[in-house]
């Protein structure tokens, strides 16, 4: 692997307007931490940071970072911050680290082939994690997992522990029966029926009404003739 060198200088100014203005001038702002020392306000130039984010091992990448009048350190981007419209860097955070201590780091993974699942028998395909967490030296971070999913069928799946991780660099930290990828038949998909509609026929309450008046009426009529047969 190629040894990166990202060259940095402090900065004393620190704040919003103090990191537009380093932006104005090309420069990235940028902070410095761990390693047991006093985190250090500096400032890089973005392509330098470009270049180890959009590598192959991305952010996992270790790097020297020189910091003018300050010395050297092996070190790692932690963090960063970007541009929500245009995506460029706003910030970035960086790690020291001791080569000799073992570090928590996630690796990506990424799958290999056209399972036979999907390709046979019309099942899909689903990543369900695209990255597994792992302990190491900093020099034997992976740049990613690879796994070959032609052979999965429906309903099988692969699991962190199918990694092929070599044990005495590696120590797996993700839940080792982690399902990170599976064939899964498709969900069915049921159209919406239209309400049915209620079809009234016309007239259809209209007796009900009427015989409900007459009943009313006969009711009233014969109440009257009672009354009448009483005063005679």
């Amino acid at each position: 692997m190629e040894k990166l060198v990202v060259e940095a200088q402090p900065r004393e100014r620190k704040g919003k307007n103090a990191a537009r203005q380093l932006r104005r001038a090309g420069r990235l702002p940028a902070v410095i931490y761990g390693g047991k020392q006093e985190s250090l306000a500096v400032s890089v130039e973005p392509r330098a940071v470009e270049r180890i984010m959009y590598s192959e091992a991305g952010h996992n990448t270790v790097f020297t970072l020189e910091v003018k009048g300050k010395g050297k350190t092996p070190a790692m981007v932690r963090d960063w911050q970007m541009e929500p419209v245009k995506g460029s860097l706003l910030h970035v955070d960086f790690l020291r680290v001791a080569l000799d201590e073992r570090l928590r780091v996630k690796v990506p993974m990424h799958t290999r082939g056209e399972a036979k699942g999907v390709k046979q028998e019309g099942g899909i395909l689903e990543v369900i994690h695209r990255e597994v967490e792992v302990e190491c030296l900093p020099t034997d971070i992976p740049e990613e997992f690879v796994v070959d999913v032609s052979e999965l069928g429906i309903n099988q799946s692969i699991r962190a522990n199918d990694l092929p991780i070599d044990a005495s660099k590696l120590r797996l930290l993700t839940d080792a029966n982690q399902v990170l990828v599976h064939v899964v038949m498709p969900r069915a998909v049921e159209e919406e029926k239209p309400a049915e509609e209620v079809v009234v026929e016309e007239g259809a309450a209209e007796p009900e009404v009427i015989s409900k008046g007459k009943a009313e009426k006969a009711e009233g009529e014969a109440e009257e003739a009672s009354t009448e047969g009483e005063k005679k």
